[in-house]
């Protein structure tokens, strides 16, 4: 297929553009849709649970991996298994449930770090309690050892080159 595009100059350019098979497109589809199905079961039983959404834990685990439990907000937004829009109203509600807290960057006043309290490793332990059996059922329950290893290598495959061996 050719598609016209623009130049620096403003003229048109004729591209080859090539379309993705339908074997791709369906595997699109299925990862957009699986995705999906799979968080929101995963997030319907936190919640039933009585515990917040995914990106609270989300945070909570990034925050508890780190040697002094302390990470930059960019940080936190790189590290993120899930879309956090809007990320600084999230950590508020955090702060404001205690789970917590921001503390001066060392050195540069205008930054700023944020620290797991004691009360957020607890409900980061709390949380995995359901999550941990909940990824269980909606992965583990439905694909073999062998098929979930497979999953991983193809998915790690679509992404991005980075420093980080795992997905």
């Amino acid at each position: 297929m050719m598609q016209l595009h623009r130049n620096r100059e403003g003229f048109a350019v004729a591209q080859n553009v090539q379309e993705p098979s339908e074997a791709v497109t369906d595997a699109w589809v299925c990862l957009i849709q699986a995705g999906k199905e799979v968080a929101g079961g995963i997030e319907a039983e936190l919640k039933a649970s009585g515990f917040p959404s995914l990106p609270w834990y989300d945070v909570l685990l990034h925050l508890k991996k780190q040697p002094d439990g302390r990470s930059s907000p960019r940080e936190i937004e790189n590290a993120a298994l899930f879309e956090q829009y809007n990320l600084s109203r999230l950590l508020d509600r955090m702060e404001g449930e205690g789970l917590v807290k921001r503390i001066p960057f060392p050195g540069d006043k205008r930054r700023q770090l944020v620290e797991i309290t004691e009360e957020g490793r607890l409900l980061q332990r709390r949380m995995w309690g359901v999550y941990g059996p909940a990824i269980n059922r909606h992965i583990g329950g439905k694909l073999s050892e062998k098929e979930a290893e497979q999953l991983a290598a193809l998915l790690l495959k679509l992404r991005r080159p980075k420093n980080d061996p795992g997905c």
